[in-house]
């Protein structure tokens, strides 16, 4: 098992930022009550389980065709087997540069599809951003535990990770996002249950 370091700092240093996400989500819509209804919400996590796996599967799929992942022609458990020494943050110098520009392409498309489900989910602006902070959540939650259900990786939360990759890669251990998006995921549940203007004395 590949066990990194524990690392405080994501690279580069503005991506460090995003942990304030959460925080400043729960601030801003705390008084504004009930913007998602639970149909919404339950709706909204089934896409973005589903959207998760898929990009878990995209994954797997370009670290085999580089020749990153051995035991891929066997089972499922010989993949499993096989590519416990991978290491995510390090394979992205070997990836060749037609398919280091699709991936680029692809996270685009990504971002495309995420923001499009939340516009075609709920019509005003508060409540899309609030739908759209609680997709990309548990898209990323989903995309981590389709990972390790597949290839059982991560390893362990100290793995590094490459994140994005526009404009340039973002590099965190996987713990980093699995905290930010938890935490959105809770900042939502709990700010979008209290009625409106309850922030107010």
């Amino acid at each position: 098992m590949n066990m990194e370091k524990f690392q405080l700092w994501a690279q580069p240093w503005w991506v460090n930022l995003l942990i304030l996400i959460p925080f400043a989500t729960y601030f801003a819509f705390r008084r504004q009550g009930q913007l998602l209804n639970r149909r919404q919400l339950i709706t909204i996590a089934i896409f973005a389980a589903a959207f998760g796996f898929v990009e878990a599967a995209v994954v797997v799929y370009l670290r085999a065709a580089v020749g990153l992942l051995p035991g891929y022609t066997g089972t499922l458990t010989d993949l499993r087997n096989s590519s416990a020494g991978y290491v995510q943050a390090t394979s992205i110098s070997q990836f060749p540069p037609s398919l280091l520009a699709i991936e680029v392409y692809r996270e685009a498309a990504t971002m495309v599809m995420l923001i499009t489900v939340t516009l075609l989910t709920v019509s005003k602006a508060s409540a899309r951003w609030t739908a759209f902070l609680w997709l990309f959540a548990l898209w990323d939650i989903a995309y981590y535990a389709g990972l390790w259900a597949i290839v059982r990786w991560p390893a362990s939360l100290t793995d590094l990770d490459v994140l994005f990759l526009i404009p340039v890669p973002w590099i965190a251990q996987v713990w980093f996002p699995l905290l930010i998006s938890g935490l959105t995921v809770l900042a939502i549940a709990v700010s979008n249950g209290q009625p409106a203007g309850s922030g107010y004395r």
